[in-house]
């Protein structure tokens, strides 16, 4: 009788062939790989499939310094400049108006206080027509001042000066308030322990007013910072020397296609606009608080 044959055991290397490996895993057979390990581990075994990273996009989200071209920053810079120099120039005129309004009495202080409003009322082309008759090279003042080495037409000074004119009876009627609401009798015992006028009103009018002079200083400088009219009659649209912020989103508007730039533009305007007008609320509660008995 002829021996019987035991079945034979299926070797490790050819069980874990990658022929046979690939028929039992949907894994490709690229995906198999030897292994430097001792005789006892098998000699394949099967790698892990790659993990897929997220695909960023080919070009990333731009920046906000991005959102606007240098011209259009230059601009924002410009209005910031006028606004800052403007408010800075008539900050001291403002206080002086102000107190006089509000605690003086002379002759011809209804025409002051109606001077003072007057460009609140007047077109603001009407502003700088005047300002261009006034302060232009050939002007009564600007003339006078060209001797000087002074040039205010059709320069950037000359759009702070109309900046700080528009912006005056908001600054004058702010601090105009807060003097009001301080109590008269305390600059009146001030008075009567031998202070001067003038040192009553540093020593003791000024601390209580400071919340309203700032008050009243961001509310001209969001006004300078939004102001055209007089501007563009005064000192021209000249880009990179008198175009601000509001002659660069008219310039824009002037352009077919460039919509977005002045979307972008106007969107600047208002975020200034509306934190200037949040911290001078802020600041007017502040005055009052500090003024209140």
């Amino acid at each position: 009788m002829p021996p019987t044959r035991r079945p034979t055991r299926a070797s490790p290397s050819s069980a874990s062939s990658p022929r046979t490996a690939t028929r039992r895993s949907p894994i490709p057979w690229r995906c198999w790989r030897r292994r430097r390990t001792p005789p006892t581990a098998p000699l394949w075994t099967r790698c892990r499939p790659p993990r897929r990273r997220p695909s960023l996009p080919p070009k990333a989200l731009p920046l906000p310094a991005d959102w606007l071209s240098p011209a259009d920053w230059q601009a924002v810079r410009l209005s910031l400049k006028v606004a800052f120099w403007a408010v800075l120039c008539s900050l001291p005129l403002g206080i002086l108006t102000a107190h006089a309004l509000a605690r003086w009495r002379f002759p011809g202080r209804g025409l002051l206080n109606m001077l003072v409003h007057l460009p609140l009322i007047l077109p603001p082309v009407v502003t700088g027509y005047l300002l261009l008759l006034t302060f232009g090279r050939q002007g009564a003042v600007g003339a006078w001042l060209e001797q000087v080495g002074i040039v205010l037409a059709f320069r950037w000074t000359g759009a702070a000066l109309a900046a700080a004119i528009m912006a005056f009876p908001l600054m004058v009627r702010a601090i105009r308030l807060s003097i009001e609401a301080v109590d008269p009798r305390l600059e009146q015992a001030a008075a009567t322990l031998g202070a001067r006028p003038a040192w009553v009103f540093v020593t003791v009018t000024l601390p209580l007013i400071l919340p309203g002079i700032l008050a009243g200083a961001v509310l001209a400088f969001a006004k300078a910072i939004g102001e055209f009219g007089a501007t563009i009659t005064f000192v021209s649209n000249i880009p990179g020397q008198t175009q601000t912020l509001p002659s660069a989103i008219y310039t824009r508007l002037q352009v077919p296609g460039a919509e977005a730039q002045a979307g972008r533009l106007v969107l600047v305007a208002i975020a200034l606009s509306v934190g200037a007008l949040v911290l001078s609320e802020w600041l007017s509660r502040a005055a009052a608080r500090r003024v209140a008995p």
